[in-house]
């Protein structure tokens, strides 16, 4: 069996899961509402920034993560962008699951 094959079944399989059609789903909607997306873009751009800071300093910044936490409870009144992010959520723990499941696989030759 090529492993390449295997590769091209497994992200076919992963477009057509129902986590994927969701997230994609959750994202059209998203990009048909400007105001909405542009809201999730200035919360993510505010996650990223906490993000940064705490790497770069090894502290939590009270004032930009209360911003985040803020832009975030604003967000999810949106139903449509609460319905983003539980997919966007749920899409990626399909993914690090997979990716956990192949990186165990080679663990041996990676120590």
């Amino acid at each position: 069996m090529n492993v390449y094959d295997t590769a091209n079944r497994l992200a076919q399989e992963l477009k057509q899961s129902e986590e994927y059609v969701n997230y994609k789903l959750a994202k059209e909607t998203i990009n048909m509402k400007s105001d909405v997306k542009k809201k999730i873009e200035d919360f993510e751009k505010a996650r990223y920034d906490v993000q940064i800071t705490e790497l770069q300093t090894g502290k939590i910044d009270e004032e930009k993560t209360k911003k985040m936490q803020q832009l975030y409870i604003d967000l999810i009144q949106d139903d449509d962008a609460k319905r983003f992010f539980e997919a966007e959520t749920k899409f990626n723990v399909v993914l690090a699951d997979v990716n956990k499941i192949i990186g165990d696989a080679v663990i041996d030759v990676l120590k």
